[in-house]
């Protein structure tokens, strides 16, 4: 598929890779980015993003940012630089970049299943949620104009284990906030620093309107758990996640009120979803205003 001409999606900023990814390439990381094959080479420190055909680079090298343990760049231009993320600047938190996962499913599918907690109990029973203990109390859900974001906050869940280093069920209290339309943050108790919250960001990577990699990061006060112990708890989340995506059809996200249909737990994906239709992002949004059929 052709490098897509849709303004929304290119005039934004995107994970492109890993430094140790990029690295272990051996001098030249080739990925994809709506539609569009990409040449990623570590210079001087930095990095060099061009975008690429069969014969290699090609063009001006593209806009770079290095930030939340990531290589980012656009094929477009933005009207603001790369989101800030606070909790990054503290030196005492415990910081895991988790890899990319290949998602066969529209990015904006996964932002969405991101923000769902109803999936808990069903999907990741007796970790994030239990079957006995199903319902999702109100929340609040907005778009905040200022910072053309949308944030749901005052959520909260049980959760039998809410963290990888977590002793015990507990009450859990969340914070959604879409920073762009592929980009994704968590904010949740802590268990070892009830003051603090726990940092859980989804960085998307939209290869084709229905094809994604996936970056889980996380950012924690864990003052116990290995490395290593961080990065599998989150991994193990994210593919039980990936099991009902693959699944979910269409592959793309359907925006007409028609197609789905919303309860009172799903207030986030309904805010989400005005919010794309105002910024009129197209890609990786399925077109045709009519009701889904279930998937064979």
């Amino acid at each position: 598929m052709a490098k897509t001409t849709d303004r929304a999606a290119l005039d934004t900023w995107y994970v492109v890779g890993r430094p140790e990814d990029i690295t272990a390439a051996a001098g030249t990381y080739r990925t994809r980015l709506l539609g569009q094959d990409l040449e990623v080479r570590p210079v001087d420190g930095g990095y060099i993003v061009r975008e690429a055909d069969a014969g290699g680079p090609s063009g001006d090298p593209l806009p770079v940012r290095i930030a939340y343990g990531h290589v980012w760049s656009t094929l477009g231009t933005p009207a603001r630089d790369l989101f800030p993320i606070d909790e990054f600047a503290e030196t005492d938190r415990r910081v895991a970049t988790c890899g990319a996962v290949r998602v066969r499913a529209s990015g904006l599918r996964l932002v969405e299943n991101f923000l769902d907690m109803a999936h808990f109990p069903f999907v990741h029973t007796d970790i994030l949620g239990a079957e006995e203990q199903p319902e999702v109390p109100k929340y609040d859900c907005e778009i905040r104009r200022d910072v053309d974001e949308v944030w749901a906050t005052n959520c909260t869940f049980w959760q039998p284990q809410a963290a990888a280093h977590a002793e015990g069920g507990q009450m859990t209290d969340y914070t959604y906030r879409v920073a762009t339309p592929f980009n994704v943050l968590l904010y949740k108790t802590c268990p070892s620093d009830q003051a603090r919250m726990d940092v859980i960001a989804l960085f998307i990577q939209p290869v084709e309107e229905d094809l994604s990699l996936a970056y889980a990061v996380v950012n924690v006060v864990d003052p116990v758990s290995t490395h290593t112990g961080i990065i599998h708890f989150q991994q193990m989340i994210f593919l039980q996640d990936r099991i009902i995506l693959e699944n979910q059809r269409p592959r793309l996200l359907p925006l007409s009120p028609r197609a789905e249909t919303p309860t009172r737990a799903d207030m986030s994906s309904i805010a989400f979803r005005r919010w794309l239709k105002e910024k009129g992002l197209r890609y990786g949004v399925f077109e045709k205003n009519e009701p889904i059929p279930s998937a064979a």
